[in-house]
């Protein structure tokens, strides 16, 4: 199992999470956060914008269904055809174990 981390653009959130239930990937975390990239921030003249909000979403999958997620979330989050800096980061890292809490078994 892995656990597919995607930071966007809050106004692709709800078009990203529409397209991964039509994909099949019906369960997701969604938070609000902030935070900037590699362009450190937005500056506008003298002042700033270092904490920039973004939509964290997190998927535990298969590993085999990567490139199924992976093609549906770069597709659905970036801005314009070629994307724009700002579209966002995938993170993706191995899942050891999950569990059920309210019957306690084990698997997705």
């Amino acid at each position: 199992m892995i656990m597919v981390r995607a930071i966007i653009r809050p106004d692709k959130k709800d078009s990203v999470l529409q397209e991964l239930s039509r994909a099949g990937f019906n369960a997701a975390t969604v938070v609000d956060v902030v935070g900037r990239g590699k362009q450190n921030g937005i500056k506008f003249g003298d002042i700033v914008y270092d904490e920039i909000p973004k939509s964290l979403i997190m998927v535990v999958i298969e590993e085999a269904e990567k490139d199924k997620i992976l093609d549906v979330i770069l597709r659905h989050a970036k801005v314009g055809e070629n994307g724009s800096f700002g579209d966002g980061k995938i993170f993706i890292s191995a899942i050891d174990e999950v569990y059920t809490v309210s019957s306690g078994l084990a698997g997705l």
